[in-house]
């Protein structure tokens, strides 16, 4: 967040600010999960959620669009319940028949999204890793060893964008700009 603070003052102005203990409490219980502690640190600095008046319901989720990616943005504790919820099964993973390589399971708490829930990462309350689904393709585990290492990889691309090194993005008037 320093480094979005830093290199596109614009978006980092637009968001708003952290959770708070009893929100992310609230959360837990009504999702029957804990969030690691990865997630809650990430979360009581940034809950991305839009405000109210700017929730568009005709999308699953909704976030503050064009970063880390023109494709994809951080849930706010809303945007995850909404999605846990939409993808959490009965029997804990689904497909039912396929425990062992099942598309989800209720141990994996989606963070990032695109509008239409169909893709994005989410974080394995078992051990930690994050991984990544994709509607119709296989989800991936362990695309990461920890959140904190896949901050790593937006730190990197920040810092790419900032010093003109990315294709199809830079910084304009304080704004990331894709391309």
């Amino acid at each position: 967040m320093d480094l979005l603070r830093q290199h596109a003052p614009a978006d980092h102005a637009d968001l708003p600010g952290p959770a708070t203990e009893q929100m992310l409490a609230a959360a837990e219980e009504r999702m029957g999960i804990s969030f690691p502690q990865d997630l809650r640190a990430w979360l009581l600095q940034n809950n991305l959620d839009l405000p109210e008046e700017d929730v568009d319901d005709d999308v699953a989720c909704c976030g503050f669009a064009g970063f880390p990616d023109e494709g994809t943005f951080f849930l706010g504790i809303r945007a995850v319940e909404g999605l846990y919820a939409n993808r959490s099964m009965p029997g804990g993973f689904d497909p039912p028949d396929q425990p062992d390589d099942p598309f989800w399971r209720n141990e994996w708490i989606p963070f990032l999204s695109d509008q239409d829930g169909w893709t994005g990462k989410f974080i394995d309350v078992r051990d930690g890793r994050v991984g990544r689904w994709f509607v119709g393709e296989i989800t991936i585990t362990g695309e990461y060893e920890s959140l904190a290492h896949y901050f790593d990889s937006v730190a990197e691309l920040l810092t790419k964008i900032a010093d003109g090194d990315h294709p199809v993005c830079e910084v304009a008037e304080g704004r990331l700009v894709w391309s």
